[in-house]
């Protein structure tokens, strides 16, 4: 059976602008069915890594709160801290960057609020019963939220091969162990060949898990925690791991992970994608590449899964644009993501999904 995903692209007119639309197409996609009056509502997104301007537009997340205050409920924006060096480690960095990027009350109407609190310790065990976790760790302000809207950027990650709904709670609401255990498969290892002894790994790496030994970068598995950060930033590939036996791993942790979400928040989720600046790589770098396809538009649905697979569809139906990372699969049809990250089978964790029952990749796209 097919799930509904509903669509809206960028076009406006004096008499529509483009925050109406978002608001019809919330409305429209089910969020009174999800959000009751006087739910506590958790509406978990990226704010963004400082330097990296991809991310959705704070205006647009200001009409999102203003559909669920429609609907009686009270939302906070809310996202985990991560794993790596960067400026959301912890909760008050974390926050300086939300709002330096624009994630300020004036301007979202919404408090914020980081879920697994100062350090990333703030966690609440769900018991899952899966084939990689027993039990997962997820940010305890998710667990204790009433209802959950995902707004997710859409875009190419290194690991996943895209970012959506999915990982946007999967990954995005696990605790610092939740991230660490979906992690922890994921061992980069050096190409010699490749190697120029330039450092930059060495200096980015949190966990000070790399080191030059006689001009080569040598990595140490007992510190490393798998976050793949060193693999975007080593300029000469000389970073790479297992791909076909390391990457459906991970899939698999955080697809169990969004399921661990997801058991708490039954007929009580929305999903939401932004599929503009389509970045090759997440929002957690620093900077943003160039887009690899146009502006496209947002879909909406209660199944995450179904937007999942609507999202990347439009993305690969259309021609790349020039002057990006991308060379090949660049024709309108081609798998755009493939040709970023040609050995990650991003398609297993829609597979996955289905199978674990948090959704149906066959969707019907009605444009609202």
């Amino acid at each position: 059976m097919s799930s509904q995903v509903f669509f809206i692209d960028f076009r406006a007119t004096y008499k529509e602008n483009f925050a109406s639309k978002l608001i019809k197409l919330i409305n429209a996609s089910g969020l009174n069915q999800c959000v009751k009056k006087r739910d506590l509502v958790a509406i978990k997104l990226h704010f963004g890594e400082l330097g990296n301007t991809a991310f959705i537009r704070p205006v647009h997340i200001r009409q999102v709160v203003q559909c669920i205050k429609s609907a009686g409920a009270s939302p906070f924006l809310t996202d985990a801290n991560t794993l790596y060096a960067g400026t959301r480690g912890d909760a008050p960095h974390h926050l300086i960057t939300a709002i330096g990027n624009g994630f300020a009350y004036p301007v979202v109407e919404a408090p914020l609020v980081i879920a697994d609190g100062l350090r990333g310790r703030s966690e609440t065990s769900v018991a899952i019963n899966q084939k990689n976790f027993k039990k997962v760790y997820i940010g305890s302000e998710v667990i204790n939220a009433d209802a959950l809207v995902s707004v997710a950027h859409f875009k190419g990650h290194e690991l996943a091969g895209y970012g959506g709904a999915i990982k946007n709670i999967g990954m995005g609401c696990a605790s610092r162990r939740g991230k660490m255990d979906q992690h922890a498969n994921v061992a980069p290892k050096i190409k010699k060949k490749k190697c120029i002894g330039c450092g930059e790994c060495v200096l980015h790496c949190a966990q000070k898990a790399i080191s030059l030994k006689e001009k080569k970068a040598e990595i140490n598995p007992e510190k490393c925690i798998g976050c793949g950060e060193c693999i975007i930033i080593c300029a000469n590939e000389a970073v790479q791991i297992q791909w076909d036996q390391s990457v459906p791993v991970f899939l698999e942790k955080m697809v169990e992970y969004a399921s661990g979400v997801l058991k708490t928040k039954k007929d009580k989720s929305l999903f939401i994608n932004f599929i503009n600046n389509v970045s090759p790589a997440c929002d957690c770098l620093p900077y943003n590449d160039a887009a690899i396809v146009r502006d496209i538009g947002v879909v909406a649905s209660t199944d995450p899964v179904a937007i999942d697979q609507a999202s990347v569809d439009l993305v690969n139906k259309e021609p790349a644009l020039a002057h990006t990372c991308l060379k090949t699969n660049t024709g309108p049809g081609e798998d755009k993501f493939k040709g970023v990250y040609p050995y990650i089978e991003w398609e297993y964790q829609l597979e996955y999904a289905e199978q674990l029952g948090l959704g149906a990749r066959e969707y019907e796209l009605i444009s609202v």
